[in-house]
């Protein structure tokens, strides 16, 4: 992936239009392979969202930032880059067009913006002026509606009393983490005159406080509850008032000092801390997953629809299987072709290559599946391996045959030019051309490369020539009657032992192949199992992150009721 590479709009929003995916951009996306980290940020219009994300890039310039009170940003808008400190990884910074826009003319929008932004980062960040006071917490109401935006499965979920949908648990899965960038922050870090780290500023000012009105206790709660990590970076004013409007154009030296060692934590802890972006199961999706991802919710917005994360799972559950069988097809045919020359010696050579990469195929379709609960996509992956496996078999018997028919007319075009001259039409040519024979089977049998078809392809040369050397027998005087008897009775011997024996083989390679079907099978069963094995564990590493956010938010109640008792305590004692 190129670092030169601009932003570019991948969620339009265009004046009385509804959301459109840019196909462009898509397409730029879904040629990204690596798995990706999507930092997404989201906030009020003209807080200096796309300059924060400019230095995530590591750019002065790439997001618009625009230099008036109109809002520079419509949409949501894209930018890959590779990632700075892993290099297996892409970066995906989404910049979003700003909410609260009085002058735009579809409003519904920024909520649907603000859910796509949590629908498709693993990271988002939210942007805000000054402190985070009533005001603040007031603009986050997008987080209060998310019930309404977004559903985390399919079924109904119960509904509480007062109307909100008790499934913060599954959104605490599939949720990406928060962080709370408080610019132009003025303040001390102190709370009760002790120093406090931003992160504890975030989580003091998240806190139930009495006589606050439940709005605020509500977006306060969502955070809390909707968000598996959380974080909070405080920042200095960048500049002053008369170069704000050139922020771009600034060197470091121009900017406040503290601004610059502030953004620079912020950019490392989002390279070192943000995790790729990953789906149920702990599956790590792609630029190709997430681009199918933007089409499938915003087509769901388009048709009136709210996106449900679990749908979208599923659908892309299938369109991944189905990458998944191609990949390992693809993989086995193009090791198969690469490590098995034909035709080979015995079956068996041909069923070792064959296992070696079939095992490999099914790591390669494993590695890439996922939410295969019916483990269809595997069946169909054992199906085509095996077609793959008759197809080698029938290849390499061909290949056998046509190679040991080119060797016999090669050996045999000496006897065949003398049954032309009629060299064995004479008194004793018949022994003579036993001789003749006998000599070029010799040959035939010494000569390597043959493949597992030589002993039928000789059975069907020799039959093809019986006729001619019945000719020769009877046509030879030196022979009496009794004698050409005997003999025909030693060829039909020759030809039923012959016979008998290409049975035993035929009985043999049947035998093998069943037990190859068998080994296939155990094959499949036992990676299965370990992949299986692998989920539960991811599984409950997210049950384990899910429980433990719990008990924080619980631990936070007992002290915060224990911090009131005392202080009631206190104040009757004086």
């Amino acid at each position: 992936l190129s670092s030169e590479m601009e932003p570019m709009c991948l969620i339009e929003n265009n004046p009385n239009e509804q959301l459109r995916v840019n196909q462009e951009a898509l397409k730029i996306l879904q040629s990204i392979q690596q798995p990706v980290v999507v930092v997404a940020i989201v906030g009020l219009y003209r807080t200096g969202k796309s300059y924060l994300m400019n230095k995530l890039a590591g750019k002065k310039k790439g997001f618009s930032l625009g230099a008036t009170i109109q809002a520079e940003t419509m949409g949501i808008w894209m930018w890959c880059l590779p990632h700075p400190e892993n290099p297996d990884h892409t970066l995906v910074l989404l910049d979003t067009e700003g909410l609260g826009d009085v002058e735009k003319s579809n409003i519904e929008n920024d909520a649907w913006i603000f859910a796509l932004s949590i629908l498709l980062s693993s990271t988002l960040v939210y942007n805000s002026m000054g402190i985070i006071d009533q005001f603040a917490l007031e603009k986050l109401q997008y987080v209060t509606e998310l019930t309404k935006r977004i559903k985390v499965k399919a079924t109904a979920t119960k509904t509480s009393e007062d109307g909100e949908e008790e499934n913060s648990d599954d959104f605490l899965r599939f949720f990406p983490a928060f962080v709370w960038a408080v610019r132009d922050f003025t303040l001390q870090l102190k709370l009760n005159g002790c120093p406090i780290s931003s992160d504890e500023y975030l989580e003091n000012a998240l806190r139930r406080k009495k006589g606050q009105p439940k709005k605020l206790d509500l977006a306060k709660k969502c955070i809390r509850q909707y968000f598996p990590s959380r974080k909070c970076f405080v920042f200095d004013r960048p500049a002053g008032s008369r170069d704000l409007s050139e922020l771009d154009d600034l060197s470091e030296k121009m900017l406040s000092p503290n601004f610059v060692v502030q953004a620079h934590r912020f950019c490392q802890h989002i390279y070192e801390s943000a995790q790729p972006k990953m789906i149920e199961g702990g599956h790590l999706v792609t630029g190709i997953l997430l681009g199918h991802l933007v089409v499938t919710y915003v087509d769901t917005i388009s048709s009136g629809s709210i996106p449900c994360i679990e749908n979208a799972v599923v659908a892309l559950a299938q369109i991944e299987n189905t990458a998944a069988v191609h990949d390992a097809i693809t993989y086995y045919e193009a090791e198969i072709e690469k490590h098995l020359k034909l035709p080979t010696e015995t079956i068996e050579e041909l069923l070792k290559v064959h296992a070696q990469y079939e095992k490999e195929a099914i790591k390669v379709f494993l590695a890439r599946a996922f939410k295969d609960d019916d483990h269809d996509y595997q069946k169909e992956l054992g199906e085509r391996l095996q077609s793959k496996l008759s197809e080698l078999c029938s290849r390499n018997e061909q290949a056998s045959l046509d190679r040991c028919q080119a060797v016999l007319l090669e050996l045999f075009q000496d006897l065949e030019e003398n049954f032309g001259k009629g060299t064995y039409s004479v008194a004793g040519g018949y022994l003579k051309f036993l001789d003749h024979q006998k000599e070029k089977l010799e040959q035939y049998h010494l000569l390597p490369g043959k493949g597992i078809m030589a002993s039928k392809a000789l059975e069907e040369f020799l039959k093809s020539k019986e006729a001619a050397a019945q000719s020769i027998l009877q046509a030879d005087r030196t022979l009496t009657e009794k004698e050409k008897e005997l003999e025909v009775e030693r060829v039909r011997a020759e030809a039923s032992a012959q016979e008998a024996k290409l049975h035993k083989q035929m009985k043999e390679e049947a035998i093998k192949m069943a037990q190859e079907k068998e080994r296939s099978y155990k094959e499949h069963e036992a990676q299965l199992m370990a992949k299986m094995e692998e989920d539960r564990k991811k599984m409950q590493a997210e049950h384990e992150m899910v429980m433990n956010r719990k008990l924080e938010v619980i631990e936070q109640l007992i002290i915060q009721r224990i911090f009131k008792m005392e202080r009631l305590i206190s104040n009757s004692v004086i």
